[in-house]
């Protein structure tokens, strides 16, 4: 803990001592931010405001049990009050040091229910939002408690627009967002990202989510978003053991869609990271693998001729990344269980046993030799058993072979998951969010990483977790190969705003071979290559792929320098402009550098914007290496036009960003030594 810390304990009222009070509020350390929690007519509730604003309404809080009646709450008590500022550092991340600066109070709900009788809220308020989280600590230790519902909502006030999905669906969260009035929302995944009329950015989702279904929210069609967890196969929602806290519910709130990206209360609402020594084994970086090849079907995940996780190849691709300067090669389709039907027979993966043409430890040694490590792959088609049994045996195999990482996969359509009862589970209830963690923490034992794909939702257990490095969540890259249609220009201009908030993406960028032969263009990338650049810095991960084929990005030298300079672990990261769903301007400062990176995108429309460059250091000087659409560039007619230049620049420069339909621009600004 850096020291800057300052702890400073308000008033406390014991609800023994005088009568419950009505009403309890407390303010955000700017005090910009008003909450309060009351009870009126037996409901808990609680609201916000926002100076004159009101940004929740009254909105019920509690969970409701099985064996009970439904409770009816009677007296707000025991406030207690408690200001901290404090600084702390991530061992990776987007921003190096991180300021955890909020007002908390925590009250106790009085009911008239056993389980509900004494009910901890605690609420936290930062500057940029809120979160907060009951604490059932009264259950006695040991009792096994069924919850039926979570009473939890958030009500809004006027007019909204959302950016959204429809949950439950069957491919999880790999969905595009579609934009509509708030009151249209059925039931969405989080985050959930608004936009008043009022000026006001919402954004709803959760933090800290352990052994507890993931929740979505449920609109009322007139502004009301109920929480909705994913429930056991039996209906209950979670199984738990007194005593326990639920994970926090969260709500950013901004002026600005910027507010939102920039946002770390998801991070602070974590526990303190269980892996002090991560660094030791873990380091940020940048990686090339078999994977896209076969989404193009140049190879095969499957044993045969055209197997792609062989000897040979994999050998190739270390030679390519050791001679650019690549970290690692991810190699998927290595192990048995890919032949047929894999998605349908994911209890036929074997963890340990290879294909006769992948020698692992060949491979690994001849990746060491280079300065290359393997990025391990343990796809599982969904069946959460077959790799639970097989876990440890395959965490050793890959850690006895100096992998320390690994991309798991989950792919199976939501609600056909097989639980060891032989039930159908969803693919975030509490039965896959214990799953995942646990595969993350026998992991770090063995000093390794996870990438997790069709995964449970991020919350910001990164900072617990440091070995849960990215994860997927979203539409991405792969829909580009073989999507019909595949992602619309929008899409790279949405993820920031809405995926991006809950944490790192793989996404993984830079495609390079964007026309792929005259393919129609909804079944192929829809970017211009600039815009290709651009990702990697406007969607951040610890953790960035180079996705196309080797000899794509040697055709192309000039646009693959930027993928090589840039970086991927941040001193600090700052969204400088932004219409979400219309465009998107991030900038990011390399850990312990001086230089910087920018990337735009825009959607289908060409757009000039101008961006003042304030963010470079005063009274220094930088080589702006500018990577943007070159005139007459369309993704649709032109994708691959591009234009490289160099300008000198300070920070009281201005900018002139000319991005093409679909296009992009990227930037390194070298900071350059003093003058002579």
């Amino acid at each position: 803990m850096i020291p800057r810390t300052s702890l400073l304990f308000g008033l406390s009222m014991l609800a023994i001592a005088s009568p419950a009070a009505a009403r309890e509020c407390t303010k955000s350390p700017d005090k910009r931010l008003e909450l309060c929690v009351s009870v009126v007519n037996g409901e808990a509730l609680y609201e916000v405001k926002r100076g004159d604003v009101t940004v929740i309404a009254p909105s019920r809080l509690g969970l409701r049990f099985a064996g009970e009646a439904d409770p009816r709450f009677t007296a707000v008590g025991n406030a207690k009050r408690l200001s901290v500022d404090t600084t702390w550092e991530q061992p990776w991340g987007e921003q190096r040091l991180i300021r955890d600066n909020h007002n908390e109070l925590s009250v106790t709900l009085a009911g008239d229910t056993a389980l509900n009788k004494a009910v901890g809220v605690i609420f936290r308020l930062f500057d940029d939002g809120f979160g907060f989280r009951y604490d059932y600590a009264a259950i006695p230790n040991g009792k096994a408690v069924s919850i039926t519902a979570d009473d939890t909502q958030f009500r809004t006030v006027g007019a909204y627009q959302a950016w959204w999905y429809q949950g439950l669906g069957q491919e999880r969260d790999e969905y595009l967002y579609t934009q509509t009035d708030a009151r249209r929302i059925t039931l969405a995944e989080t985050p959930l990202t608004l936009k008043g009329d009022n000026g006001l950015y919402l954004s709803f989702h959760e933090a800290a989510l352990v052994d507890f279904p993931s929740m979505l929210l449920e609109g009322n069609g007139a502004g009301t978003y109920g929480a909705w967890l994913m429930p056991w196969p039996d209906g209950v929602l979670a199984k738990k053991t007194g005593p326990f806290a639920t994970p926090w519910r969260t709500v950013l709130i901004g002026e600005t869609p910027g507010v939102l990206a920039d946002s770390r209360i998801t991070l602070n609402l974590n526990e303190p990271s269980q892996l002090p020594g991560i660094r030791k084994w873990f380091k940020p970086g940048k990686y090339v693998g078999i994977w896209w090849e076969m989404h193009l079907e140049k190879s095969t995940w499957g044993s045969g001729p055209t197997h792609g996780a062989n000897t040979a190849n994999v050998k190739r691709y270390i030679d390519f990344a050791a001679k650019y300067g690549f970290d690692g090669v991810l190699v998927e389709g290595w192990n048995k269980g890919w032949d047929g039907d894999w998605i349908a027979n994911g209890d036929k993966f074997s963890f340990t046993e290879a294909y006769p043409d992948f020698d692992l430890p060949e491979i690994t040694r001849y990746g060491k030799a280079k300065g290359v490590k393997l990025i391990g792959h343990h796809e599982t088609g969904g069946a959460i058993e077959n790799y639970a049994r097989q876990l440890d045996a395959g965490l050793k195999l890959y850690a006895d072979n100096g992998v320390s990482l690994i991309k798991t996969g989950y792919v199976r359509h939501s609600g056909t998951i097989v639980d060891g009862e032989g039930e159908q589970q969803w693919f975030a209830g509490q039965y896959a969010v214990r799953h995942h963690l646990e595969v993350v923490k026998r992991a770090a034992k063995l000093h390794i990483a996870i990438n997790t794909h069709e995964p449970v939702k991020d919350t910001g257990l990164r900072r617990t977790w440091p070995n849960w490095v990215s994860r997927e969540g979203a539409r991405g890259q792969e829909f580009n190969a073989w999507g019909n249609p595949t992602n619309p220009p929008e899409h790279m201009t949405i993820l920031p705003f809405t995926r991006m908030l809950a944490g790192p993406m793989d996404f993984t960028p830079g495609i390079f071979d964007i026309a792929r032969s005259g393919k129609e263009l909804t079944r192929r990338v829809q970017s211009t290559l600039a815009t290709q650049l651009a990702e990697y810095v406007v969607l951040y991960s610890p953790i960035q792929m180079a996705a196309d084929l080797p000899e794509n990005y040697e055709a192309q030298p000039g646009a693959f320098q930027f993928i090589r300079d840039v970086p991927a672990d941040w001193e600090q990261s700052k969204t400088l402009q932004s219409v979400i769903g219309d465009y998107v301007v991030v900038a990011r400062q390399p850990r312990g550098g001086g230089d910087w990176y920018m990337g735009a995108i825009t959607d289908e429309e060409a757009r000039k914007i101008t961006q003042r460059l304030d963010f470079l250091a005063p009274g220094k000087q930088y080589e702006a290496q500018i990577y943007a659409d070159a005139p007459g560039a369309d993704y649709r007619t032109n994708p691959s036009a591009l234009t490289i230049r160099k300008r000198k620049v300070t920070s009281t420069d201005d900018l002139d960003l000319d991005m093409a339909p679909g296009g992009g621009v990227a930037i390194r600004f070298k900071l350059l030594g003093p003058r002579r």
